[in-house]
């Protein structure tokens, strides 16, 4: 007996795109990220090119900034997993909007000093925190298993548009403008976002446990334990540790290499920096196929390994900003596009095999030993350039990040096929 036709549109689940609370997610986490980005170069070159700020202290700014993932993290996915996402966003966005503009404030009145920018640089870092862990988990209660690979991808290629704004507009906004006009651009985003994600209107289904909740510290440690356990997790948390504490040492020196070594603008920096975006949006494209048709496997240590060995191109540069723009740009393009491959593969494979009450403490123990070991880096990174000066510093830096491939390449995860591991029951979810 034929199904009526009726009951078979009912019967046909919409696609990603056209779900309406999915594109409000989509277009508020892109306009979070841009923010999100720009404030990431705005206040280091408010710093370097208004405040004359020497390298030890740039570092300190930078790990003051990322210092909230180490303090936060773990008791933020603990809190994340019984809270709505959506709210959680919708506050932090208006969290960091209020900071900038109170920098808006303070540059106005005479009073932005480093003190002010090391105030806002924590804030900020503090709530990006909470809606970072948000939106990974938000995606997860919002759409299928079978669109979490689309998923991820779209939202990566959000994150890799406002990597390519992101740089180019807060470089442009410094140098051309003011200080106060650069902040003002990422409270914009930011304000955007929160319209956007307030708009959202799917009920949540946030797990929840039977009697009283566990305690604080005892949902957190059921995260760590977790991921301990995992060798798939275990991986990508060591993995991620090594690229974001080398990436982060590597990044305060950048950021004086390119201006004071190869005297290039701060719209020039933009301009660089912003390269990394349109790679990124590429390997986001990438992202949602290869791995379907090569294996996990295969493309996280091939993506690993060559995007970071790319870096090592950077120190060896000399000449005028006609031969190193051109240069930077091809460097970050390929890093962008094969970071972005790592990213959404490892995020597809975290989600796959973690049960959904526990998604947010798996984020967020991530994060944490991931950029947690960033404010080392940062600080690492300080001391280097001043003692061994900036383009040694560099290469320094730079061979680091090749320890995140090798740990991939000798993990389980060089050996994932082309399907995703399955989930694991409700019942592991530890409280």
């Amino acid at each position: 007996m034929r199904t009526p036709r009726r009951l078979r549109r009912r019967s046909v689940r919409p696609g990603l795109w056209r779900d309406a609370d999915f594109r409000r997610l989509w277009t508020g986490q892109t306009a979070s990220q841009l923010g999100e980005h720009a404030c990431l170069v705005v206040l280091p070159l408010i710093a370097v090119l208004t405040l004359h700020t020497d390298a030890g202290r740039l570092g300190a700014l930078r790990a003051v900034g990322q210092a909230p993932i180490l303090l936060l993290s773990l008791f933020v996915g603990a809190w994340v997993d019984r809270w709505r996402t959506r709210t959680v966003m919708v506050l932090a966005d208006a969290g960091r909007a209020v900071a900038l503009g109170a920098t808006v404030l303070a540059g106005l009145l005479g009073a932005l000093g480093l003190p002010a920018l090391l105030v806002v640089a924590f804030v900020v870092g503090a709530l990006s925190v909470f809606f970072d862990v948000a939106y990974q988990t938000s995606l997860v209660r919002l759409v299928r298993r079978d669109q979490l690979l689309r998923g991820n991808s779209a939202l990566e290629g959000s994150r890799s548009a406002a990597q390519i704004g992101g740089p180019a507009l807060g470089g442009a906004l410094v140098s051309l403008l003011s200080a106060p006009v650069a902040a003002a651009s990422g409270a914009l985003f930011f304000v955007l976002s929160f319209l956007s994600i307030r708009r959202i209107r799917r009920r949540e289904p946030v797990p929840e446990s039977r009697g009283r909740p566990p305690r604080i510290r005892r949902r957190i440690m059921a995260g760590v334990r977790f991921v301990a356990r995992d060798p798939a997790l275990r991986a990508v948390g060591l993995a991620s540790a090594a690229f974001q504490f080398s990436f982060a040492a590597m990044m305060t020196v950048y950021l004086l290499f390119l201006p004071r070594e190869l005297h290039l603008s701060g719209a020039a920096v933009g301009l660089a920096l912003a390269a990394t975006g349109p790679g990124a949006l590429l390997g986001s494209l990438f992202a949602a196929r290869l791995p379907g048709r090569f294996g996990h496997g295969m493309v996280l240590v091939s993506a690993a390994a060559l995007g970071d060995a790319v870096m090592l191109w950077v120190p060896a540069l000399h000449g005028p900003a006609a031969v190193t723009v051109p240069a930077l740009v091809a460097v970050n393009f390929l890093f962008g596009a094969c970071g972005q491959l790592v990213n959404v593969t490892t995020m597809s494979v975290r989600q796959a095999v973690t049960p959904d009450g526990m998604q947010g403490r798996v984020a967020a123990t991530i994060t944490f030993a991931g950029m947690g070991t960033a404010p080392l880096g940062s600080l690492l990174g300080g001391l280097l350039a001043e003692r061994w000066g900036l383009r040694t510093g560099l290469f320094l830096t730079a061979t680091g990040l090749l320890l995140s491939p090798a740990l991939l390449a000798l993990s389980p995860l060089a050996r994932l096929g082309r399907t995703l591991p399955a989930r694991p029951g409700p019942d592991a979810t530890g409280g």
